[in-house]
């Protein structure tokens, strides 16, 4: 991995740690379907422009079915249980949760594709599992009522990419620049008959709160996706998997550093828990990492 692609990591998961940050910060005034609204309508927005600029054609018709399937498990649904889950929980335990995607990845393809589950696979389950409970315990005690239902739609979030996932395995291949565009666009497409039932807007908001929706749309979903897609080429998937495990470090420092929130033992504990068994269930290993780099001419 040369310089370039290790700097663009680093910064997509300085991103993407920072949407935690940000949909603490707008959801409870907005409420999670106007938050997650602007999310993924102001990204797909962003990725119209790109895809104008770039002359990329959508082909919805060709792949609609693809783009609703696509938008609905990896944006539109674990944003929504995201944003519900950041009323109440920090942006580190978010981050935190959120690392279990793999996780779940894996079992869902044990039962879906059959994938087989190795001992060490099994092993890094227990492992986040046991992360998983002692964040939950702690947390569910120290925080207000409904931390426990906040948790787990935290799970249910890091679940539907699971289920992505496994889906896109599957799936006829498409481009990725269209993977996202036209992904984004079903999402906010299906976020439309949620709208008139969500609580309203608050007519007055504060530019910090108008700033950080901005960036949740914008920085976190079309800028992130484009750096994501860019690592894909030139690493591979395996390797641009890595970023899962620097999100909640990031996560936990935005969270320390804007918003005041603690680091506590439970925290540090169940987040090395989690990693550790992510990193078991997906097999990534530095070794293994340096060999792809090398297999793909970079070092």
């Amino acid at each position: 991995m040369n310089f370039a692609s290790l700097a663009r990591l680093l910064l997509l998961s300085a991103i993407w740690g920072a949407s935690f940050l940000f949909m603490r910060i707008g959801a409870p005034v907005l409420g999670p379907v106007w938050l997650i609204f602007a999310r993924v309508g102001l990204a797909a927005l962003f990725l119209l422009a790109v895809a104008g600029w770039l002359g990329k054609a959508l082909q919805v018709r060709r792949h609609r079915r693809h783009f609703a399937i696509v938008g609905l498990f990896n944006s539109a649904l674990p944003f929504l249980l995201f944003a519900y889950a950041a009323q109440t929980v920090s942006a580190s335990l978010l981050a935190i949760l959120n690392a279990t995607a793999p996780i779940w990845a894996a079992l869902i393809g044990r039962w879906w594709l059959h994938t087989p589950l190795t001992a060490r696979m099994l092993l890094g389950m227990a492992l986040g599992l046991a992360g998983v409970g002692l964040l939950a315990g702690v947390e569910a005690a120290a925080l207000p009522q409904g931390a426990a239902l906040a948790i787990l739609a935290g799970l249910g979030g890091a679940l539907c990419y699971g289920i992505a996932t496994n889906y896109t395995r599957t799936a006829r291949a498409v481009e990725p620049f269209a993977n996202a565009h036209g992904s984004l666009w079903a999402a906010t497409l299906m976020l439309v008959p949620l709208l008139p039932w969500a609580p309203a807007v608050p007519t007055a908001l504060a530019p910090a709160l108008v700033a950080a929706v901005l960036a949740l749309g914008v920085l976190c979903s079309g800028v992130a996706y484009l750096l994501y897609f860019r690592l894909i080429a030139e690493l591979g998937a395996a390797s641009a998997l890595s970023v899962t495990f620097l999100i909640p470090l990031f996560g936990m420092l935005w969270g320390s550093l804007l918003l005041g929130e603690r680091i506590g033992w439970h925290t540090v504990l169940g987040s090395l828990a989690i990693l550790a068994g992510t990193a078991l269930v997906t097999g990534l290993s530095l070794p293994a990492w340096r060999g792809r780099a090398r297999q793909t001419g970079r070092a």
